[in-house]
C-alpha cells in the first residue's frame, strides 16, 4: 500500500526549500500549462497512459532509493502509479492526496508583521495558484481581504487567533479566482467592501470601498485607507494599513505589473494603469511595503514563504516601472499580454452574483495558473 503526503506537508517543503522530486504523470500539455514549483523542486512529466504497462519510462530517470512523490489531476492516477513503483522495488514513493485539484486550494498562513497598536498582519499565500490573500488582526477583530472561495480556511485561522470576522474586502473585481469576500462576510455577520466602481453590475449588497471611508478594525484601529488606484480594473483600490502596508491588489506586483485587459478594456484602461504606477504611486513612500493580491514566479517567495517588497525597490528593479516612453509603456501592456485566465469572463460574473456554480463547477472553472500579470 503506497503512502501518500498532503499538501499541507508538500507546501512546508516548496516554503522550506527541501530538495523534492516530482513525477507529473498528467498529459503533456496540461503539464506545460500549470505545474507544482520551487526553488528545490524537480519535476519529471511522464503522462499515466505511457505508464499502463509498466514503470520502466521512469525507471531509468528515478534511483529506486530516492524519494518521489507522484502527482496526477485529482489523486486517483497517482496512486496507482506509485503502487506498480513499488512492486517494481520502488522503496520510498509518496503520492499527493488530492493531485493538482487539492494543491490548487491549499492556503499557507504566513506571518507579515506585528502591527502598532498590538495588532497583526498575515498572508495567505495559495501556492497552487499564485493568489495572495491577507487578514488583518487587531483587538478582537479580524478584516480579510481579497479572499479565495475557500472561506474555512479564514474561520478555522480567525478561530485559532480568537477573532471575529468583522469586515472583508476585495482590492477589485477579480477575475481569474471566485472571490469568498462576500461568502465569508456572509458566514460571519461581517461587512463585505467592493469599490462602487466595479460594482455597477453586481446582484447584491456592499458597502462601497471608497477613498476616506476606512474600516477600523479591534478596539485599537488598524487604519486602512482605501487609495483609489485603477488600472486593472476601473475601480481598483489600493489599501494602506498602519502607515507601513500597501496592499496593491492587481495593480502592482512583485516582479510584474497588472494587466488591464480582463474586461475588455485594455485600451481604455491603460492609462489609467500608468498613471497610477509612475504618478500615484510614486507620490507615497518609498518605504511602504507592497504586498500584491498574486504573484507569477516562485523567486517572488521570499526566505519565510511570503511575497513582499519595499516599494523604493520595485521603483529599482521591477521592469514594468521602468518605460519611461508612454507608447512604450502602452505597446507593453497590450501586446505583452499572456493568455487570459481560463473562464475568466465566467469567474467575473459570479463575482458579480449573476452565476451560481456548484462547488465543483467553482473548482473547475479556477484550474491552471494565475494570468493577471503582464511582464516586461
Amino acid at each position: 500500500m503506497s503512502q501518500s503526503i498532503t499538501t499541507k506537508e508538500l507546501a512546508r517543503r516548496v516554503v522550506n526549500r527541501e530538495d523534492t522530486l516530482i513525477l507529473d504523470v498528467r498529459n503533456t500539455d496540461e503539464f506545460d500549462d500549470w505545474k507544482i514549483e520551487g526553488d528545490s523542486v524537480d519535476v519529471i512529466n511522464e503522462p499515466y497512459f505511457n505508464l499502463l504497462d509498466g514503470v520502466d519510462a521512469v525507471a531509468e530517470r528515478i534511483n529506486k532509493d530516492q524519494e518521489v512523490i507522484v502527482l496526477c489531476a485529482k489523486g486517483g492516477s497517482s496512486k496507482m502509479v506509485a503502487e506498480m513503483m513499488e512492486e517494481e522495488g520502488f522503496t520510498n514513493v509518496y503520492d499527493l492526496e488530492g493531485g493538482m485539484k487539492a494543491w490548487s486550494e491549499h492556503l499557507e498562513p504566513v506571518k507579515i508583521a506585528d502591527l502598532r497598536d498590538g495588532g497583526s498582519l498575515y498572508q495567505f499565500v495559495r501556492l497552487g495558484k499564485g493568489c495572495l490573500s491577507y487578514m488583518a488582526v487587531s483587538g478582537n477583530e479580524a478584516a480579510v481581504i481579497d479572499a479565495n472561495r475557500m472561506t474555512d480556511m479564514y474561520e478555522r485561522f480567525a478561530e485559532e487567533k480568537g477573532v471575529t470576522i468583522k469586515h472583508t474586502v476585495d482590492t477589485h473585481l477579480h477575475a481569474d479566482h471566485i472571490s469568498g469576500g462576500r461568502q465569508l462576510a456572509e458566514k460571519t455577520g461581517g461587512t463585505y467592501h467592493l469599490p462602487s466602481k466595479d460594482a455597477e453590475e453586481v446582484t447584491f449588497d456592499y458597502a462601497p470601498l471608497e477613498e476616506g471611508s476606512d474600516i477600523t478594525v479591534g478596539a485599537t484601529t488598524v487604519k486602512v485607507q482605501p487609495l483609489y488606484s485603477p488600472g486593472h480594473t476601473i475601480g481598483s483600490t489600493s489599501l494602506v494599513i498602519d502607515d507601513q502596508y500597501l496592499l496593491t491588489g492587481d495593480i502592482l506586483f512583485v516582479r510584474s505589473i497588472g494587466r488591464p485587459d480582463l474586461a475588455g478594456k485594455a485600451e481604455d484602461w491603460v492609462g489609467d494603469l500608468r498613471d497610477t504606477l509612475y504618478s500615484r504611486y510614486k507620490e507615497l513612500s518609498d518605504d511602504l511595503v507592497v504586498l500584491p493580491a498574486h504573484y507569477s514566479f516562485v523567486e517572488e517567495l521570499g526566505d519565510d514563504g511570503s511575497v513582499k517588497a519595499r516599494l523604493g525597490d520595485l521603483y529599482k528593479r521591477n521592469s514594468g516601472l521602468q518605460v519611461d516612453d508612454e507608447n512604450e509603456f502602452r505597446k507593453m501592456v497590450t501586446e505583452n499580454l499572456p493568455p487570459q485566465p481560463n473562464e475568466y469572463e465566467n469567474i467575473r460574473q459570479t463575482n458579480m452574483g449573476k452565476m451560481n456554480p456548484e462547488d465543483e463547477k467553482q473548482r473547475e472553472m479556477e484550474i491552471g495558473p494565475n494570468r493577471c500579470a503582464v511582464h516586461g
